[in-house]
C-alpha cells in the first residue's frame, strides 16, 4: 500500500517518530526525516526557518514531491513558574509554526492522495502541573489541523492524533499505571504508528480535519475518590 510513497517525519529519530519511521518503511515507503538528535537523513532544528526550507529542497530535490507530512517532533514542556519567554516561543515554534510552516513549503508539491497527521496530545484537553508550553503547542496542533483541511480541501486531508500515555521505554506497567486505563494497558508506540497509517491510507479517505484520541481510553475514566477502588489522598 505505501511501496514507493515518499513520507516526510520530523522528530524521527527516536520514540514515537522512530516507531512510525519503521512501520512505513517496512511497507516500502521512502522515509525522509528531520530531527535535531542524529539520523541518516537530515539533522537539523525545525525551529529554525532556513533549516525547513533546506530539508524541504532536499526532499523535493531527491523525489519530487510528497505523499505524506507526519508532524511528530516533540515540543519543550516548562510550566508558568519556570518557562521564560524565549522557551515558550521555542515550544511554539516546533509544536505549531513549524508544522504550519512545513505544509506550506510542500503545499505545491503534494501528491494525489496526500495527507498531513499532525502528533497533538491529550494534553490538548487535560494536564499536569507546569505544563504550559507542551500543552499550548499541543492544543494549537488541534486547532491548526481543522484550519489546514479546510484550506486544503480536495488536495490534501489533514487529521491530527492525540496520544495519551505512551511509553517508550519497554517498561511493563502493572496495578494503577494499566487499570486506570479502560483498555487496560499502557500505550505503546505501535498503537499511534497504526493509527497514523491507517490514516494516511485510502481506507480514511473520508476522514479529514479530525482529531483522534488514542489513549486507551483515559480521558474518558471518570474519577470519584473511593469509588471502583479509586483513593484520593493527602
Amino acid at each position: 500500500m505505501f511501496k514507493d510513497k515518499v513520507v516526510v517525519i520530523t522528530g524521527g529519530a527516536s520514540g514515537i517518530g522512530a516507531v512510525i519511521a519503521s512501520e512505513f518503511k517496512s511497507e516500502g515507503a521512502n522515509v525522509c526525516m528531520i530531527d535535531i538528535k542524529s539520523n541518516s537523513y537530515f539533522v537539523g532544528d525545525i525551529a529554525d526557518q532556513k533549516m525547513l526550507e533546506k530539508f524541504a529542497a532536499k526532499v523535493v530535490s531527491e523525489f519530487g514531491g510528497v505523499d505524506y507530512l507526519i508532524n511528530n517532533a516533540l515540543p519543550l514542556m516548562k510550566g508558568i513558574d519556570e518557562c521564560t519567554f524565549s522557551e515558550f516561543n521555542y515550544a511554539l515554534s516546533v509544536g505549531v509554526t513549524a508544522p504550519f510552516y512545513l505544509t506550506k513549503l510542500f503545499k505545491p508539491h503534494f501528491k494525489t492522495g496526500a495527507s498531513v497527521i499532525n502528533i497533538s496530545s491529550s494534553r490538548d484537553r487535560m494536564s499536569e502541573p507546569n505544563t504550559e508550553s507542551y500543552t499550548a503547542a499541543k492544543g494549537a496542533i488541534f486547532a491548526l489541523t481543522h484550519s489546514l483541511a479546510v484550506s486544503l480541501a480536495g488536495k490534501v486531508r489533514v487529521n491530527s492524533i492525540s496520544p495519551g500515555w505512551i511509553d517508550t521505554t519497554n517498561t511493563e506497567f502493572n496495578g494503577a499505571d494499566a487499570l486506570q486505563h479502560p483498555a487496560g494497558r499502557v500505550g505503546k508506540p505501535e498503537d499511534i504508528a497504526n493509527l497514523v497509517l491507517f490514516l494516511c491510507s485510502d481506507k480514511a479517505g473520508f476522514i479529514t480535519g479530525e482529531n483522534i484520541c488514542c489513549d486507551g481510553g483515559m480521558t474518558r475514566q471518570m474519577i470519584y475518590h473511593d469509588s471502583h477502588g479509586w483513593k484520593y489522598e493527602i
